[in-house]
């Protein structure tokens, strides 16, 4: 019997050894948990580097592109020029054989125009009909000279025009009208499309 009861004590003072190492791993658990929180909240913050770039303008002469040099000789052509010079004289009333803004008549309009650019040609407009090259109506473009026999049954050029807009069969000219002084035209006009007799291109 006393020796069952040392048995049995023995027993349970092993079983009670054996509780504080059950604790401490749970203590150990808990430090471990504790440790890996304060680890991640000691964590450096993440920083994400900026950079700044400078934008500099683009060089295109390698490519044979100089815009600050080519695009105005493209936009400011001769025929643009000549075409706004005639312009300036829009709404100018008409006068026999005159060329400034006081009047003008349609021969004296051209001479005048082409004249701004150094261009002589004829001051009447049927010696004109003789300058440059002969070209068909649908070849027009800005700057050509459209002519006209307007005199009753005459064939005899008597008319001249300037060709300010040239584009898929519609053609517009600018030029010194007896009734109206100077305006602009259509070819599309019954009046102007059945005097038509030729185009040139002067320039």
């Amino acid at each position: 019997m006393k020796k069952n009861v040392l048995i049995l004590l023995l027993f349970i003072a092993l079983s009670s050894c054996n509780a504080p190492k059950g604790m401490v791993m749970t203590k150990s658990k808990a430090n471990r948990v504790e440790t890996n929180q304060k680890t991640s909240t000691s964590n450096p913050i993440v920083s994400i580097e900026t950079h700044s770039y400078e934008l500099t303008p683009v060089d295109l002469t390698p490519i044979g592109l100089n815009i600050k040099s080519e695009l105005p000789k493209i936009i400011d052509t001769k025929a643009n020029r000549i075409v706004n010079y005639a312009f300036a004289f829009d709404g100018v009333k008409y006068k026999r054989g005159g060329t400034t803004k006081d009047g003008m008549d349609c021969s004296g309009l051209v001479v005048t125009t082409f004249d701004s650019e150094n261009i002589s040609l004829p001051r009447v407009s049927r010696d004109m009909a003789l300058m440059g090259k002969s070209i068909e109506l649908q070849e027009v473009s800005k700057g050509d000279l459209l002519f006209f026999a307007t005199r009753k049954n005459s064939k005899t050029i008597s008319h001249v025009g300037i060709v300010t807009t040239a584009r898929d069969g519609y053609v517009e000219f600018i030029h010194a009208s007896t009734k109206n002084g100077v305006i602009v035209s259509n070819m599309a006009e019954k009046y102007w499309y059945f005097t038509f007799v030729q185009a040139r291109r002067v320039i």
